[in-house]
């Protein structure tokens, strides 16, 4: 591997940013956090000093300019990534960008071609599918314990409907469940199958307190060989983080799915023939892992796990279950 270090940008001092992303790349083992910037100078510079970053800029524009930078990461609104992932990609800056993606397919599909345009990389931030967990969990699938998958089941919810000053819960700030948190079981169930859903179900409870987003959703999406995924994802509800894979012969559960704890609920359970055992996983910073799966590939010309046209499909599929709820109708793909 090349002794060279990625030298990132974070284009904002979002929540998400602060609390796992900074971390992970300041522990990843191809990058080092170089500069941050904000459009109050003040947050930009406290931020830096929080995590000891060398530099901190008072707007987005300065830190593109840097032409020391490598690779930008953007935790900004959903509205604006597709801005400024183009205007990092035209900085000839590597990206990552938080998820969604974008607002829609079409954004993404932009996204993707001014990046290949550019000749950088573009990678959508879903660190739970680094995890080595979904690596063993595949394999336990490919070798036919479980037999024959029948059904799978992912939900993510919380409960922020109080601070109502959210980004969540602005309409034209790309607010709501699905893109914020139902990204996550149908990510994983695109993962898991290897294949794209051919039809999309959706409820969805829009709150006039709420900018009329989606606080709660509940869906189905139809995969090839009659197999589904029934999920739900919401900002108003308890708080849960599990996936489910449903097998002929058996199940497995993995109880904190996309949010790590670095503990034993990271583990998943495999039940075969009413024996149940707990499989245990190594404790890793999947963000940093994200990181340095974008790293390599920069560095070292390794494969990206997901390319950026992964992204475009699962916007597809967002798009997709937007429309049902909306429309109260089965849409096909």
């Amino acid at each position: 591997m090349s002794q060279k270090k990625l030298r990132w940008g974070v284009l904002g001092c979002a929540g998400i940013a602060k609390r796992a992303v900074i971390p992970g790349i300041q522990q990843s083992q191809t990058g080092e956090v170089a500069a941050i910037a904000s459009r109050n100078e003040d947050n930009a510079r406290k931020t830096a000093e929080q995590f000891q970053i060398p530099t901190a800029y008072g707007s987005y524009e300065a830190l593109l300019n840097d032409e020391t930078l490598d690779a930008i990461y953007i935790p900004l609104p959903n509205h604006l990534h597709k801005e400024w992932t183009i205007k990092a990609a035209q900085a000839g800056k590597h990206v990552l960008c938080e998820k969604p993606i974008a607002l829609d397919a079409a954004e993404a599909a932009e996204m993707v071609a001014a990046c290949e345009q550019a000749g950088v990389k573009l990678v959508e931030a879903f660190m739970h599918r680094h995890h080595p967990r979904y690596t063993m969990i595949k394999e336990i699938i490919q070798s036919g314990e479980i037999g024959e998958i029948r059904g799978l089941h992912g939900a993510f919810t919380f409960n922020s409907s109080k601070n109502t000053g959210n980004v969540r819960f602005n309409q034209e700030m790309g607010g709501g469940s699905l893109y914020d948190v139902g990204v996550y079981p149908i990510s994983t169930a695109r993962m898991v199958l290897g294949q794209e859903p051919e039809a999309a179900t959706v409820h969805a409870f829009f709150s006039p307190d709420h900018d009329n987003v989606d606080m709660m959703a509940s869906g189905i999406l139809e995969f090839p060989n009659s197999v589904a995924l029934t999920f739900d994802c919401g900002m108003w509800a308890a708080g849960r983080n599990v996936f489910e894979i449903l097998g002929t012969e058996g199940r497995i559960e993995v109880p904190s799915a996309y949010v790590t704890r670095g503990n034993a609920d990271d583990h998943f359970i495999v039940t075969v023939g009413g024996q149940r055992r707990e499989v245990e996983v190594p404790y890793v910073n999947q963000y940093a892992l994200q990181a340095d799966d974008l790293g390599r590939s920069i560095l070292d010309g390794t494969p990206l796990r997901y390319e950026s046209s992964d992204a475009v499909l699962n916007m597809r599929v967002i798009d997709a279950c937007l429309k049902s709820a909306r429309e109260r109708a089965r849409v096909v793909l």
